[in-house]
């Protein structure tokens, strides 16, 4: 894997995370570097959710790539908010 492409997945990461985190509103209980992590996890499970719905596109382009990443962040932040507040 280039360089580049490790800066690319980063900063979608960054910028999914830190959309995730204006949507669900709220401050982050992981803080900025919790956010890129869950920005880039996001896009993994983004990316299987919409294979599974059919709508996997390899040539989305970065927006793209950018929405798809923030929806699956916003399942992430939304799912360890949940479970964060059901364990007291």
């Amino acid at each position: 894997m280039a360089l580049w492409t490790l800066l690319v997945w980063l900063a979608v990461g960054a910028v999914a995370g830190i959309l995730a985190r204006k949507i669900m509103g709220g401050t982050s209980p992981f803080g900025f570097i919790g956010d890129i992590i869950l920005g880039i996890a996001g896009g993994v499970v983004g990316g299987y959710l919409m294979a599974l719905a059919g709508l996997g596109n390899t040539t989305g382009g970065l927006i793209a790539t950018i929405v798809t990443a923030t929806i699956g962040a916003v399942i992430l932040v939304w799912s360890t908010r949940f479970l964060k507040t059901n364990k007291k």
